[in-house]
């Protein structure tokens, strides 16, 4: 589990293809205090276990399956990712409770600066994500722990204050970028523990 409060922005390193998928490389700093292979470790929201540490860094096996219904599968060495370990009982929850297990793939569809400061994101969503999106309700991009700011029957939209845009992915994303999306699960539940009619 996580809370979608960002720790830190890594950089893939290195992407190596193989026959199951991808291996990444990640640089970070961070995220490497008391790492250990096993790990559980939030790369823009997706959790992929560390099987590796490196020098400054750390090594994850991301599978065919997870790069096919994710946004990791369009990044490459150089790109950026929202960095966050996976919450212990003690800490506090800051954002809301993530999984890490990606809904579905968003489009960013508009961008604009406010005249605060902050920057309105619309994001293009299907339609089984988007039943779970209720205004002021939580939802995680890319990892990120946001408060739904509209919603629309295609879209939703967030506002992003300086300080998020400053330590995370969200901050530099541009139209038509994809990101990953996690509807709140406490949402999920409720719908699954209610009745159904018919």
């Amino acid at each position: 589990m996580f809370t979608g409060i960002v720790e830190e922005l890594g950089t893939i390193r290195r992407r190596i293809p193989h026959a199951t998928g991808a291996r990444l490389e990640v640089s970070a700093s961070t995220v490497l205090q008391d790492i250990h292979v096993g790990d559980s470790i939030s790369h823009n929201g997706c959790c992929l276990t560390v099987v590796e540490v490196v020098p400054d860094g750390y090594v994850v096996d991301a599978v065919e399956e997870t790069l096919r219904v994710t946004a990791l599968g369009g990044l490459n060495s150089g790109d950026r990712l929202n960095l966050e370990r996976s919450v212990r009982l003690a800490d506090r929850l800051g954002g809301h409770l993530v999984q890490g297990h990606v809904d579905a793939v968003g489009t960013l569809v508009a961008r604009e600066d406010q005249a605060d400061g902050s920057l309105m994101l619309r994001f293009q969503a299907p339609p089984n994500v988007l039943r779970y999106v209720v205004y002021k309700g939580s939802i995680a991009v890319d990892g990120v722990s946001l408060t739904v700011a509209a919603t629309d029957d295609a879209s939703f939209s967030v506002a992003i204050i300086p300080h998020t845009q400053s330590v995370t992915t969200l901050g530099f994303r541009r139209v038509g970028d994809q990101v990953n999306l996690e509807t709140d699960v406490i949402a999920r539940y409720v719908e699954r523990l209610l009745p159904t009619t018919g």
